[in-house]
């Protein structure tokens, strides 16, 4: 019996001439990210009053949609997001993700402690109102929870990934019910978020982390690859259960999945 032959991926010519471009682009969009969180979101008390955005925020989300042009993403928006000061829960496979939020809705992250310590990266993410924790460390956890709750009752919006790290290969895992509790403190909805890249309508799961790839790697891979669409959810808000924590992640993760999984038209 003869062994079955594998053809290899075709060669994608552009890559370089991508790469030609782009990367003078990054380096650029860098310096200006830099003059942002220096000198804006500094004295920036980035609070949404009267239903009118701040600059802080808008400034934001302008960096993080010229950020994702750069790599050739074009981003599409289903849905609406709530008006601050609600809890987003999103699916996560990519650092892209915070990206992906930030270009449509300026929010404060929860991320994990590592991220403090990267170069450059971590100064950023501080500036930008990041809540830093440390996994597997209960007592982290309830301070992180304790913040969560501050800033929403001071009217800004947090967005957390429930799954509690990226997911490989298109799989959305478990997620974990503990983080709901701060929007029952802070008495503010739950507004599940689904982040979505296709090509010609249907998903893409090659653009998230690879298992065992690094930052670095998978931002010079992608910075070298085709255009691709990406598609931000905005979902039908969670019921609010204060029996049940539980429910409310099951939920959350049952209208992501349906969202990920449903072909858009080309």
């Amino acid at each position: 019996m003869e062994a079955a032959t594998v053809n290899p991926a075709p060669r994608d010519r552009m890559r370089p001439l991508r790469y030609l471009w782009r990367v003078p682009l990054v380096i650029a969009h860098l310096v200006f990210a830099i003059f942002i969180c220096a000198f804006i979101l500094s004295w920036s008390n980035a609070v949404m009053k009267n239903g009118r955005e701040p600059f802080a925020h808008r400034a934001i989300r302008l960096w993080s949609t010229w950020l994702l042009r750069i790599f050739g993403f074009t981003v599409y928006r289903k849905g609406a997001p709530l008006p601050d000061a609600v809890l987003f829960v999103a699916n996560h496979t990519s650092w892209l993700d915070i990206v992906l939020l930030h270009s449509q809705r300026a929010a404060c992250f929860v991320a994990k402690a590592e991220i403090a310590r990267w170069p450059l990266v971590g100064w950023m993410a501080a500036k930008g109102g990041t809540i830093f924790h440390r996994r597997g460390n209960n007592h982290s956890l309830a301070s992180v929870m304790a913040v969560m709750v501050e800033r929403l009752q001071a009217g800004r919006s947090v967005a957390v990934f429930p799954e509690g790290g990226t997911g490989h290969n298109g799989v959305l895992r478990v997620f974990h019910a503990r983080i709901f509790q701060a929007a029952l403190d802070a008495e503010v909805p739950v507004q599940p978020v689904a982040l979505r890249f296709a090509s010609q309508g249907r998903r893409v799961i090659d653009a998230g982390f690879r298992e065992r790839e690094s930052f670095v790697g998978n931002i010079v891979r992608l910075l070298g690859g085709p255009p691709l669409d990406v598609e931000v959810h905005f979902l039908e808000p969670v019921a609010v259960s204060a029996d049940g924590r539980r429910r409310m992640a099951e939920t959350a993760r049952e209208r992501i999945a349906l969202a990920l999984d449903t072909d858009t038209p080309a």
